[in-house]
């Protein structure tokens, strides 16, 4: 399609600084169309404030404000924490709320008759594959603008000088303009001193952590607190009943009081290149960590070792922007099948930065003192002799071999 024949285009909107400045460049370049703002709420709290004031001064027409953190939280968040998926140790914040994000701006785009979506993704990074790759499932015919591979601004200071020149105004300056991305699940840091991966990131600077603080500046006392699961799933936290995205919540609260959650890690993005960022995922990883303490009194052996090999597979599904294919559908069966047992509770300790493992239990577990104890039991511990005769066989017929005697 041609762009004077676009005449309306829905933008995929957070109101910082890309999408800022891409409606008025839309406009500009596009031969005036309506612009239509979306921005998915997935948990970003204090950053929409003021958005719907900013988006129409800048030129949109309209601006939705989509909630879509249970979307999130139920349909890809508790999937992929029951298979235990992280990609290279980052527990994929970004990459959860995405395929929703996208899936949300296909259906107003149809709703408004749009003639294309637009996004602020760079050209270098993993998100432009995972809106298009997720646009493409719902709309494959629709057009979609990605500013960052057309116009002619190099980087983040050419972009404010643009933001200045069309007063559009940013809650950031050239100092703190760190690239972030925020939900209910995590933050992302990335950009100037963090380029380097020589910087140590700077914790302890006042205003750079968002949801917690340093380890080094918590409390000197621990925090205990139980999660209670049915099936793989968090329904309660310290006795109380509450829906997993409130339970994410308030684990971001203690989390973040403690210093747990901090990431600091060079990755590799889909597009080839080496990325340094740094993560705060508080409440995120204190759910991982007690859903795995529970597994592993719940689920047998041969299915923990399967799930922790398919999880590298399904992490890669959910980064690589491919959650919307039949292949994740098939793995999330699988990994659903696998908590059918893993039900009880797990007591955890928060302490500077640590999470440690205070009493797990479960009405389902597989472990028996009774047979493991050091003291008497039931089990005949002769009967091991046979078993590693057997087990040792080939180890034994090599043996025989080497030495000629077979």
């Amino acid at each position: 399609m041609e762009k004077k024949n676009i005449k309306k285009i829905v933008l995929a909107y957070s109101g910082g600084l890309d999408t800022s400045i891409i409606i008025p460049w839309l406009k500009e370049n596009y031969n005036n169309p309506e612009i239509i703002a979306v921005a998915g709420d997935v948990g970003q709290n204090d950053e929409l404030d003021g958005l719907e004031e900013k988006a129409l001064k800048t030129g949109a027409s309209k601006l939705y404000i989509e909630d879509i953190v249970d979307e999130m939280v139920d349909d890809v968040i508790v999937p992929s924490m029951m298979m235990g998926a992280t990609y290279e140790g980052y527990l994929l914040g970004t990459a959860f709320a995405r395929p929703i994000i996208a899936k949300r701006l296909v259906e107003i785009a149809k709703k408004e008759g749009a003639d294309a979506i637009a996004h602020g993704c760079t050209g270098k990074g993993n998100d432009q594959i995972r809106f298009e790759l997720a646009i493409k499932r719902f709309a494959p015919e629709m057009k979609i603008i990605a500013p960052w591979r057309e116009w002619d601004i190099k980087g983040r200071d050419e972009e404010i000088d643009y933001a200045e020149a069309h007063n559009v105004p940013l809650k950031i300056s050239r100092e703190t303009n760190y690239s972030k991305d925020k939900n209910l699940w995590h933050l992302s840091h990335e950009g100037l001193d963090l380029e380097d991966p020589a910087n140590e990131p700077q914790y302890d600077k006042p205003g750079f952590l968002e949801m917690g603080i340093s380890p080094t500046m918590a409390p000197d006392a621990p925090t205990y607190l139980t999660l209670d699961f049915e099936k793989g799933v968090p329904v309660s936290l310290d006795g109380e009943k509450m829906k997993v995205s409130d339970i994410i919540r308030k684990l971001n609260k203690l989390g973040g009081e403690n210093g747990i959650g901090l990431l600091d890690i060079v990755e590799n993005r889909m597009t080839g290149m080496k990325d340094r960022g740094v993560y705060e995922t508080p409440g995120g990883t204190i759910l991982y960590r007690a859903h795995e303490i529970l597994e592993q009194i719940t689920v047998d052996k041969d299915t923990m070792h399967m799930k922790r090999k398919l999880a590298v597979d399904f992490a890669d599904l959910v980064y690589n922007g491919k959650w919307f294919t039949p292949l994740r559908e098939a793995l999330q069966a699988f990994a659903v099948k696998t908590q059918e047992h893993v039900t009880g509770t797990v007591k955890l300790k928060l302490y500077k930065g640590n999470i440690i493992t205070a009493g797990v239990t479960s009405p389902e577990s597989l472990y028996s003192e009774k047979i493991v104890t050091f003291e008497e039991s039931d089990y005949n511990q002769s009967d091991a002799t046979g078993f590693i005769n057997l087990w040792g066989l080939p180890d034994t017929i090599l043996a025989l071999r080497d030495q000629g005697k077979l």
